[in-house]
């Protein structure tokens, strides 16, 4: 059952029976009407407009010049292409329903639209999430192990792209099955897992949530590229000590940085 995040303070003197569905959680009549002033919902409506198109036309773009400029096709790009695709998929599946919602001042689409609205946009977000978190950890492996570089081997990156998405339905997909569940959020017209539900349920759910969709990969980030940012220091005050000076292969996304003697 969805219960709404909305405060029912404003059900005095309607009817009951629409009280009652909001109270439980159900849209009446397929709609829900937002907390917010006219103005609060233009203002939101624009926003999601901006970001939406923004994001929707700089995402095909990434993905028009990878397709069409073969020289980017390199196994690290891959992984940017996967957050491309999440990043559109919202941009797409997601941002046109909450962008409708804020002009119309009501849910549009029904519990389940706002479950599927819900459900969607966590999973991508958790997809373009974990897809940096795989990115900096590539990253940090290549410098850990340059001799094992391979600028055509996608077996690696396939298994993050892969990992990536396995991991992001099995955060997502519970709310489906009874632990937590999607509902409307907010001023109402966007739709989320339920944030405000007091209960070991939800409460349980939303911890982990937290931890391992947002904790975890934070840390994997910071670990990878402070290691990366410390061990480019040691070599560059070390090449400065030794007269030396650092060069890099500009034709492989995969091949480390090298020192060589200044002549």
């Amino acid at each position: 059952m969805i219960v709404s995040n909305v405060s029912l303070s404003g059900c005095a003197g309607v009817n009951s029976a629409l009280c009652a569905a909001a109270g439980e959680g159900h849209f009446g009549g397929g709609s829900h009407r937002t907390t917010l002033t006219p103005t609060g919902n233009l203002i939101v409506a624009v926003c999601l407009g901006f970001i939406g198109t923004f994001g929707f036309m700089n995402n095909l773009l990434v993905l028009v010049l990878y397709c069409r400029y073969k020289m980017l096709r390199s196994p690290i790009n891959l992984l940017l292409i996967n957050i491309a695709i999440s990043d559109l998929l919202v941009c797409v599946l997601g941002t046109p329903f909450s962008f409708a919602a804020s002009m119309q001042g009501r849910w549009l689409i029904g519990e389940g639209g706002c479950v599927w609205y819900g459900f969607a946009n966590s999973l991508f977000g958790i997809v373009s999430l974990i897809s940096l978190a795989v990115l900096s950890y590539e990253r940090y492996s290549t410098m850990v192990a340059p001799t094992e570089a391979d600028s055509s081997n996608y077996r690696k990156i396939s298994l993050g792209i892969t990992l990536s998405w396995v991991y992001s339905l099995i955060w997502t997909m519970p709310p489906l099955f009874g632990w937590s569940h999607y509902g409307p959020e907010g001023p109402g017209t966007t739709c989320s897992v339920n944030w405000t539900a007091k209960t070991v349920n939800n409460i349980s759910y939303i911890i982990c949530l937290f931890v391992f969709c947002l904790i975890v990969p934070f840390l994997v980030i910071v670990f990878c590229y402070g290691k990366l940012l410390c061990a480019i220091r040691q070599v560059r005050q070390y090449g400065e000590g030794q007269g030396f000076h650092l060069t890099c292969n500009r034709c492989s996304f995969k091949t480390g940085c090298r020192v060589k003697g200044q002549t």
